[in-house]
């Protein structure tokens, strides 16, 4: 099997596109083309469906893709064994958040380019929320993930917990409740809130340990970027409940400690088997925190 046509069909099925696809592994379209019709000649199937909507796997194309990123994990464990470094080879896709400025994370990627520098990395954001990287991630789309729910909702994934972080309150300055050493939730009952989406790691927790204890909030903006909910609140939009790790610096609010334990888990997320790059990244990162 030619593992350059291997390397265009998983290019095509990250990016549903062949142009980007062809962007990505410094090929033309045509070539491109060229490649995966000749990879499904010789497994004799369809990877992929192309009309007016675009690019779609078919079924068989996503049966065979696991197989397919083996082949490719396997060439690189070869490359780095023949290598007498031992350098690390290969690519790693990398699911973050949206906001990860104030999680440290181009730091560490940063260091960890500059110790493996034959390693491609490549960062994927998802406005989805860590439903979708974890998805993506079962799916062999992405090879590992930054993921803001528990183990339990990640079924048939390695979870490895980088840091627990109490949930606090982020007001404006001006608030009655600002000067407070610490806030309680029946204090907030009749306040408006800003949050992250439905589906970000951070809010689902949020509203299920709200449920359990029987409270609704008035969500009135739901903003995808987590670094500028604090920019509403200074705004006067509400308030609102972050996890202390990922609440960035911001002018015009004041953070106050939680009275109640509400904690969110930062965790990242693989497959059980994955390849050499991705588990001294995980190593690199859990370190880290």
């Amino acid at each position: 099997m030619d593992t350059r046509q291997v390397e265009y069909a998983i290019a095509v099925a990250d990016e549903l596109s062949f142009t980007r696809a062809a962007q990505r592994v410094y090929a033309g379209q045509s070539t491109v083309s060229a490649g995966i019709r000749a990879l499904e000649r010789e497994l004799g199937t369809v990877l992929f469906e192309r009309d007016q909507r675009g690019v779609r796997i078919t079924s068989a194309g996503e049966a065979v893709l696991p197989a397919l990123r083996e082949v490719l994990e396997a060439q690189a464990r070869a490359r780095t064994a023949a290598d007498p470094r031992g350098e690390l080879r290969g690519e790693l896709r990398i699911g973050v958040f949206s906001s990860v400025s104030s999680l440290a994370l181009p730091r560490i990627i940063g260091e960890f380019h500059r110790e493996h520098p034959l390693v491609d990395l490549r960062l994927r954001a998802a406005t989805g929320g860590s439903g979708e990287l974890a998805e993506a991630v079962r799916r062999g789309r992405l090879d590992l993930s930054l993921f803001g729910l528990p183990a339990s909702a990640a079924p048939g994934l390695a979870v490895h917990r980088l840091a627990t972080t109490p949930f606090a309150v982020i007001l404006p300055a001006g608030h009655e409740l600002a000067h407070r050493t610490e806030v309680r939730l029946r204090d907030l009952a009749d306040e408006r809130f800003v949050d992250a989406p439905v589906g970000f790691g951070n809010r689902d927790v949020l509203d299920a340990a709200l449920s359990a204890r029987g409270i609704v909030r008035d969500v009135r903006a739901d903003v995808t970027e987590t670094n500028a909910i604090p920019l509403f609140v200074a705004a006067g939009l509400g308030i609102a409940l972050l996890p202390e790790l990922i609440i960035p610096s911001s002018d015009g609010v004041v953070v106050v400690p939680l009275a109640e334990r509400i904690e969110w888990e930062f965790n990242v997320i693989s497959r059980t088997s994955r390849g050499e790059a991705a588990s001294a990244l995980i190593e690199k990162l859990v370190a880290a925190y």
